[in-house]
């Protein structure tokens, strides 16, 4: 069975570019799409106002607003095939549990009731920390969002943090049949382990050697399974948020791995990706790594 792409409807504005960039996302891949309402309105049910129909009207706001998304995918593209689900559970919760079968999860920044003040939404951040299959929080300008770039931009991590990331960067550049901007960022230490301090060149400056050599590492199965993709390897000095949120203006799509580790339920995200979930000016996807 193909595993569709699950995006979070809850009717605020930015459900609607996120919805829009989830229907041609899942045209491009050829998988369904599954838009899911998430609240915990039967909990409180007995206290809710009913309409005339004697249903809460919070339910009756549920069946108009994924109606209303429905309506929305099929008139963008009639192709792709759209069911919805309406769970009584916390949205984060839904959608994380949603992901375990889904090819991917796609959120918008913010949702109905949050401060417009918010740079990333409360469910959005939870979902990206928290779900075991790619998430990618829909932000940033039109050109981003509309693919005009055609360029998509990969942030590399350390091996046990990327593979997967690499795996979906190179999947989506060949769909999209764009350009695969990779980026590891380096720093270079004040001083070295014996206290003195290291010049720009000197024999122990071989920091950009390293990161190369890490790049060249990582990206050699991919590029040998996807030899059509065309891959532009980079390594920039400087902070990794920094480095990628700069390079995020000129994307469609940033790509970083996140850290997985089972048995743990607090939010998994790395400062990296906290960053570009906040900052970024373009879509954020992370890429979960089991560990």
């Amino acid at each position: 069975m193909t595993l569709p792409l699950v995006v979070g409807v809850d009717g605020s504005d930015a459900c609607l570019p996120a919805v829009d960039w989830a229907v041609d996302e899942a045209a491009r891949h050829g998988v369904p799409l599954k838009l899911v309402y998430a609240s915990l309105w039967e909990r409180y049910e007995a206290g809710l106002p009913s309409v005339g129909s004697g249903r809460p009207s919070e339910q009756v706001l549920a069946e108009h607003i994924v109606a209303s998304a429905a309506d929305r995918a099929e008139r963008r593209n009639p192709e792709v095939k759209v069911s919805t689900d309406i769970v009584p559970q916390d949205a984060a919760a839904a959608l994380v549990r949603a992901g375990d079968d889904a090819f991917a999860l796609v959120t918008g920044s913010r949702g109905r009731g949050e401060l417009k003040g918010l740079l990333l939404g409360s469910v959005g951040l939870a979902v990206a920390a928290r779900a075991h299959c790619p998430v990618i929080v829909i932000r940033g300008d039109r050109a981003g969002l509309a693919g005009a770039h055609e360029r998509i931009l990969l942030g590399l991590g350390d091996a046990g943090l990327s593979t997967q990331a690499v795996r979906f960067a190179f999947r989506e550049a060949e769909v999209r049949g764009c350009v695969l901007d990779v980026v590891r960022a380096w720093r270079r230490p004040a001083y070295d382990g014996s206290g003195d301090r290291i010049r720009a060149g000197g024999p122990d400056d071989t920091y950009e050697e390293h990161a190369s050599a890490a790049v060249d590492a990582l990206l050699r199965a991919a590029i040998a399974e996807h030899p059509h993709v065309r891959t532009r390897p980079a390594t920039l000095e400087g902070p990794a948020g920094k480095v990628l949120v700069d390079g995020s203006a000129a994307a469609d799509l940033v790509i970083v791995g996140a850290r997985r580790r089972t048995g743990y339920f607090g939010l998994q995200v790395g400062r990296v990706s906290h960053t570009l979930l906040h900052h970024a000016q373009c879509p954020v996807a992370v890429v979960p790594e089991r560990q």
